[in-house]
């Protein structure tokens, strides 16, 4: 099977998946795209929560590196014609996510969020971070 078309379907979060018949074609279909993008918009409502003047400094480093992962994805896309380029944005992502995770773990042991919606972000960032990895892993398989 061509990279293009496998991916890991390991996110059962992505509810998504009747609207993905035969190969991948846009970053669209990727279902890390998908589940990066949700995790996105989670994690800028989870910091809305943060007291004002975290949202500006803790928050802000929090959203820009849960922005990036799907940005990296799609700029990968974009240059996937060069398997070593859209691996390379892989790689981002996954920092990024580590980042991410970094961040989430920050705001709960300060106290700026509820634990559990934390704790659920930090589920959902390890599963895109294995999901992201297994794309690297098997694209192209070079």
């Amino acid at each position: 099977m061509r990279g293009e078309a496998k991916e890991v379907e390991d996110g059962e979060e992505v509810k998504d998946r009747t609207s993905r018949a035969g190969p991948v074609k846009l970053y669209s279909d990727l279902l890390i795209y998908k589940q990066a993008y949700r995790l996105a918009l989670d994690v800028s409502k989870w910091t809305k929560l943060f007291p004002r003047h975290e949202q500006f400094e803790l928050g802000r480093q929090l959203r820009r590196s849960a922005r990036s992962i799907p940005a990296n994805i799609v700029e990968g896309w974009a240059k996937r014609n060069s398997p070593a380029e859209f691996k390379r944005h892989l790689v981002i992502a996954a920092g990024e996510v580590a980042e991410s995770k970094f961040w989430i773990e920050l705001a709960k042991d300060e106290g700026f969020a509820p634990r559990i919606s934390g704790d659920r972000l930090l589920q959902e960032f390890s599963k895109l971070g294995y999901m992201i990895h297994n794309l690297w892993k098997e694209w192209r398989k070079l």
